[in-house]
């Protein structure tokens, strides 16, 4: 497969609410959306960047800069064998993973169409349907996170993540479990505790929280594994895992016990598939995180979460938990058992909605091999 040209579309959407972590307050999604052609045929990918390094080191900025001076233009042009060639051939460029993600995605989606298959069909999935959780942010108050969580339960969902941060942990994580009993909860913190705090999050331990998620350093694992020693509750990494490399290691050095997989951390679909294929070899649970992506991430994300080691409900939440319209028809919808059920056409197995994308957007540029 030859790839002809390749669309970005930057744009700037409006949440529903206000998304609040540990590192800020998100109100808008500002995203870039990657395009590629072949002949008549076309993929989808989303690059879900943050506006500003607090996730990670990149931005949209950022992205939308590697990925019109350096990786469109390394893969314009190129016949593919498979979608995984694209990883290789981005390879030279250090890191940028989710400008990476963005392109990897669209060619993976693109491929997909081609053959006539689904996406999570080419990927190794083997479910049709996939048990979801949400993610909540940092809430005004505890009265506030309460009314969420009831929605969310009285909605299906099957898990609830809170955000966490140093005086917004044990107090709320309690009064969830005081009024909601044994629901499956964890607790993400977003590198917002140190070693020092090892006495306060020893008091998370009485929760019986499924998992801490990345409570240390955004590059850390040896300090994590002094942590997780001293912790009853395992620890999941998130940003501390960029690469089969990194989740190697840490599964080596006792750094946490749960992976969470995000395909636009690692810079896509191949090596996130790389990372669940290592996980269950070692018998280690693996689920699938979200960044707040528009229906076009959120598809990527469901076939990911469709492989056999996707064990943990991820964050694969239905488009109008973030969003007043999404950008794909038809939207992802969580049925009232908690799932989403995977559609049977080929590729992303949903269309964009043109009118929808072209409400938001605030730069496009076309490039041609």
């Amino acid at each position: 497969m030859r790839v002809d040209a390749i669309r970005l579309r930057r744009l700037r959407i409006p949440l529903k609410a206000p998304f609040v972590t540990s590192f800020g307050c998100q109100t808008v999604r500002d995203v870039v959306l990657v395009e590629a052609q072949a002949g008549t045929a076309a993929g989808w990918g989303e690059a879900p960047a943050l506006t500003a390094p607090l996730y990670n080191e990149e931005t949209v900025e950022t992205a939308w800069h590697l990925l019109e001076d350096f990786l469109v233009p390394a893969v314009l042009g190129q016949t593919l064998s498979h979608p995984s060639r694209v990883a290789e051939l981005l390879r030279p460029f250090r890191r940028n993973y989710i400008a990476k993600a963005g392109l990897e995605g669209a060619i993976w989606d693109l491929w997909a169409r081609v053959q006539g298959q689904p996406l999570a069909q080419l990927l190794g999935g083997t479910r049709d349907r996939i048990a979801v959780g949400v993610s909540l942010g940092i809430a005004p108050t505890v009265e506030h996170l309460l009314d969420e969580v009831a929605g969310f339960l009285d909605r299906g969902y099957r898990r609830i993540k809170v955000k966490i941060k140093p005086g917004w942990d044990l107090v709320p994580l309690s009064a969830i479990r005081h009024r909601f009993g044994s629901v499956p909860l964890m607790a993400d913190a977003n590198s917002a505790y140190a070693v020092s705090d090892l006495p306060h999050l020893r008091a998370l331990d009485g929760l019986g929280l499924m998992m801490i998620e990345q409570p240390l350093a955004h590059d850390d694992l040896v300090d994590h594994a002094r942590l997780q020693s001293e912790l009853a509750t395992p620890l999941c990494l998130d940003e501390s895992v960029c690469s089969r490399d990194d989740a190697r290691k840490a599964l080596e050095l006792g750094s946490c016990r749960i992976i969470n997989i995000k395909a636009a951390r690692v810079g896509g679909l191949t090596e996130a598939v790389a990372i669940h294929d290592l996980c269950r070899e070692r018998g280690v649970p693996v689920w699938c995180g979200g960044m707040l992506e528009t229906g076009i991430g959120r598809c990527h994300n469901l076939a990911l979460a469709s492989l056999p080691g996707f064990t943990l409900p991820g964050d694969v939440s239905g488009s109008d938990r973030y969003w007043e319209r999404d950008l794909i028809r038809p939207e992802v919808v969580v049925d009232a058992d908690g799932y989403i059920t995977l559609p049977d056409s080929p590729g992303l197995g949903h269309e964009v909605d043109p009118d929808e994308i072209g409400r938001w957007i605030v730069r496009e540029r076309t490039l041609t091999g």
